[in-house]
C-alpha cells in the first residue's frame, strides 16, 4: 500500500473556515481545534466519518483524494487492477437506469475485473448469523462500518472484544479477488465512504462515488457512449441489501422484532454512541447492536448527494427485488457454500485509546467563571459553539480543543458591554469637545474683555474721582446732589462689572487656603436663605474633606448657582448639592442640581458668554456664570453642564458639575 497519507482522511484548507462551528457541532468525536479562528480537523482523533466533509458550505474541509494514485494503477501496473464496488452505487447513479451500464462505465476507465462487495456481504452474513445465534450474554457490535469501529477502538477500548470478529464486506471481497486472481493483483474499492480508505491494508486504494463521477468526466465516460457489462463473478444476492439500516438483519433472516428479536438497530452520530454507552455501562445485556455512523450508507458522504433518502432507499429495494428475479438461486448457494469456506472473513480489532484526560474540575470551573457561566441558569447549553452543553465547551477550552470566543451569547454580551462602553466613550468626547470649543471661545473673549476692562478702567477712576468730589462739594438738599449720587452709583456699577470681566479674563490672583469643602457648602447654604417652596439637601461622600481654595471667591461662585437654581424654580422644587470624592482623592466633584425650568439646547453653548442672558432687562448682567468659569479656572477645576427643558424628554431641570483638584 505505501500511503502514510491515508492516515488523514480528512483535511482541512486553511484560510476557507468562516467560524461557523458547524463542523464541530457534527463532529461526533469532536476531532476539531479551533486555532486563530480555524476549525482545523485533529487526524489523530478523526473516525473518518466524513460529516465535517458534507456540512462544510465553504468546502474548508476536504477528503482524501485518491484519484490520481487510482488511474496511475489503472495506466500503468502490468498487474490486474480490480474494482471492488460497493453495492450502494444504483443509490448514486439513479439517472442510470440499468445497473450495467454503470458497470460498463468503470471497465472503461481501465479496471481489469469489477467484483460486487455485495457478495463479500454475502459471505460475512454467515458468520453474523453465526454469532446472532449464540446464546451468549455478550452481545455483539457489527463491524461492517469502520468508522463505527475507529470509535470503539479509540474512544471505548474496553469495548473492543464486543466488536464482532468478523471482516467488513469490503475486506471480505478483496480477499476473494485476491483468491481468485492472485495475491499481486491490485484492489480498488468504490463506494459512498470515505473511512473505507483508510479502513485496511487489504485494499490498495479508495474513491468516493463522487470521484468517480469526476472520472467518468475527465475521462469523456458516458452511458451514451458505454457498452453494457456485468460483474465478473461470483455474483451476490441479498447482500445488496448492506447500505439501508437492517440490511444486515435481512440477508441473516433475523429480525429486530421488540418483543421476539435481541437486536438493536439504529444510525446517525449520536444514535449509535449512546447506544454503545448504554451497552458499556452494562444497561445493554444479552443485545447485538447493528449500527451505522451514517444514515444507511446511502447516505454516505461519499455521494455526491446526502438528499432524498427514501428516493435512494427505493432505488437499492428496486435493484434487488431485480437481482433476486435473475439471481440464478442454485449457483449462488454454491458460491456462498464455496467460497465461504476458502475464504476467512475472521478480523481481529485493537484498542486505540485516543481519548483525553478529564480536566480537573477547578479548571474548567475557572473557564466557565471567565465565559460568563457564574451560576447553573447562566448555563444555557445552545449549541451554537458546536458543543451540547457549556461544560463540554469549558472541558474542551481546557484541553486546548475550542476558544472562548467560540459561545455566542458571552460574544453577545460582550458586544452590548463594549457598545455601552463606546457610548460612553463618544459622551465624553463630545463633552470633551464641547469644553474646548467652549474653552478657545472664552479664551479668545477673555482676551478681549482684559483688554476692555484695562481700558476702561482709567477713564471709570476719573469719573468716579470728580464725581465723588462734586457730591462732596454739593450741600445737603441741593437739587443737583440726586443727580451726583446717580452718577456715583452707575460709576460703581461700572467699576462691579469691569471686576467681573477681569475675574473672566483670570487676570486675578487666588489667595488658597486649607477649607473643609462639606462644611464650606453648608455655610454657603446658611447664608442663602432659600424660599419656603424650594426643598434643599446636601449629599456627601468624601473620606478626606479639606480642599485648598480662595474662600472668598469660591463663595462667589456657590451663591451664584444657588441663586440661579432658585430662580429656575419659581413654583417651587428641589435644590440638591452633591460632594464626591469621585473614586480617587486627587479632586473632589461638586453637583449642584434643581428640578427648574432647564436651559434649552440651543443656549448650552452661551452660558459662560459674558453678557449672554436669559433674564429680563435689568435683572441680570450676563457675567454671573462667565464670572463662576472664570474663578474655577483660576482653581485649575472643570464645569459642565447637563440640563433638560424639555418636559417629553424626561424631568426638567439643571445640573452644574464641577471638578476641583484639592490642591489648586
Amino acid at each position: 500500500m505505501g500511503h502514510s497519507n491515508k492516515n488523514k482522511v480528512v483535511t482541512t484548507v486553511k484560510g476557507k473556515c468562516r467560524v461557523c462551528y458547524t463542523c464541530v457541532r457534527e463532529c461526533p468525536v469532536k476531532a476539531i481545534k479551533i486555532i486563530d479562528g480555524q476549525a482545523e480537523v485533529l487526524s489523530e482523533r478523526c473516525i473518518g466519518c466524513g460529516n465535517c466533509v458534507s456540512v462544510c458550505s465553504q468546502n474548508a474541509k476536504v477528503a482524501l483524494d485518491l484519484k490520481e494514485e487510482v488511474m496511475s494503477l489503472l495506466r500503468n501496473s502490468e498487474k490486474k487492477v480490480v474494482a471492488l464496488l460497493a453495492p450502494s452505487f444504483p443509490a448514486e447513479f439513479t439517472e442510470i437506469g440499468d445497473y450495467r451500464k454503470v458497470v460498463g462505465m468503470v471497465r472503461k476507465l481501465g479496471f481489469d475485473k469489477i467484483q460486487e462487495v455485495s457478495f463479500g456481504a454475502d459471505l460475512v452474513a454467515g458468520k453474523y448469523k453465526e454469532l446472532l445465534e449464540k446464546s451468549d450474554e455478550k452481545g455483539y457490535i457489527s463491524s461492517d462500518c469502520p468508522a463505527i469501529v475507529y470509535y470503539v477502538e479509540h474512544y471505548h477500548p474496553a469495548m473492543v472484544d464486543r466488536l464482532a470478529p468478523v471482516a467488513s464486506p469490503m475486506v471480505a471481497t478483496a480477499r476473494l479477488a485476491r483468491h481468485i486472481y492472485g495475491d499481486d493483483v491490485y484492489t480498488v474499492f468504490i463506494g459512498p465512504c470515505i473511512a473505507k480508505k483508510a479502513e485496511s491494508n487489504e485494499v490498495d486504494e479508495g474513491i468516493t462515488f463522487s470521484e468517480l463521477r469526476e472520472l467518468f468526466e475527465e475521462n469523456s465516460i458516458t452511458p451514451e457512449n458505454t457498452e453494457p457489462s456485468d460483474f465478473d463473478p461470483p455474483r451476490s444476492g441479498m447482500g445488496a441489501l448492506f447500505p439501508l439500516s437492517r440490511g444486515l438483519l435481512q440477508n441473516v433472516k433475523k429480525s429486530d422484532n421488540v418483543v421476539e428479536g435481541n437486536i438493536i438497530v439504529d444510525a446517525g452520530k449520536h444514535n449509535f454512541i449512546e447506544a454503545i454507552k448504554e451497552m458499556e455501562r452494562g444497561e445493554i445485556t444479552g443485545y447485538h447492536l447493528e449500527l451505522l455512523c451514517c444514515n444507511g450508507c446511502i447516505m454516505g458522504p461519499g455521494m455526491t448527494s446526502r438528499e432524498n433518502f427514501y428516493f435512494k432507499w427505493s432505488q437499492i429495494s428496486k435493484y434487488v427485488k431485480m437481482k433476486l428475479q435473475d439471481l440464478d438461486i442454485e449457483q449462488w448457494r454454491k458460491d456462498v457454500e464455496k467460497y465461504g469456506w476458502l475464504i476467512d472473513v475472521s478480523q481481529k480489532f485493537n484498542p486505540m485509546d485516543r481519548r483525553e484526560a478529564v480536566p480537573e474540575d477547578e479548571k474548567v470551573e475557572k473557564v466557565l467563571q471567565e465565559i460568563g457561566k457564574l451560576s447553573e441558569s447562566d448555563h444555557l447549553n445552545c449549541g451554537a459553539c458546536g458543543y451540547e452543553k457549556c461544560y463540554d465547551h469549558a472541558v474542551a477550552i481546557v484541553q486546548g480543543y475550542a476558544e472562548e470566543e467560540m459561545c455566542l451569547p458571552f460574544n453577545i454580551e460582550k458586544l452590548h458591554k463594549y457598545i455601552e462602553e463606546l457610548n460612553q466613550t463618544n459622551e465624553k468626547l463630545k463633552n470633551t469637545k464641547l469644553e474646548l470649543r467652549h474653552s478657545e471661545k472664552l479664551a479668545n473673549m477673555g482676551q478681549i474683555s482684559a483688554g476692555i476692562a484695562h481700558e476702561l478702567n482709567n477713564p471709570l477712576g476719573v469719573i468716579t474721582m470728580y464725581s465723588n468730589i462734586l457730591l462732596d462739594e454739593l450741600p445737603k438738599g441741593d437739587e443737583k446732589r440726586e443727580d451726583a449720587e446717580l452718577i456715583v452709583k452707575q460709576a460703581e456699577r461700572c467699576r462691579k462689572i469691569v471686576g467681573g470681566l477681569l475675574n473672566f479674563a483670570r487676570k486675578n490672583r487666588i489667595k488658597v487656603q486649607e477649607v473643609d469643602i462639606e462644611e464650606f457648602i453648608r455655610e454657603g447654604l446658611n447664608s442663602f436663605v432659600a424660599p419656603d417652596n424650594v426643598k434643599v439637601t446636601v449629599s456627601t461622600n468624601l473620606d478626606d474633606p479639606w480642599i485648598m481654595i480662595d474662600p472668598d471667591q469660591m463663595m462667589q461662585v456657590f451663591t451664584n448657582l444657588f441663586k440661579n437654581a432658585v430662580e429656575a424654580m419659581p413654583e417651587g422644587g428641589e435644590l440638591k448639592v452633591t460632594v464626591d470624592g469621585n473614586g480617587n482623592n486627587r479632586n473632589v466633584e461638586i453637583r449642584i442640581s434643581d428640578t427648574g425650568c432647564g436651559i434649552p439646547e440651543e443656549h448650552k453653548d452661551k452660558l459662560f458668554t459674558p453678557f449672554f442672558t436669559t433674564k429680563d432687562v435689568g435683572k441680570g448682567t450676563g457675567l454671573g456664570l462667565p464670572l463662576v468659569y472664570g474663578i474655577i479656572k483660576m482653581h485649575s477645576g472643570k464645569v459642565r453642564v447637563e440640563s433638560n427643558a424639555d418636559p417629553e424628554a424626561g424631568p426638567t431641570g439643571t445640573e452644574f458639575i464641577i471638578t476641583l483638584p484639592r490642591i489648586a
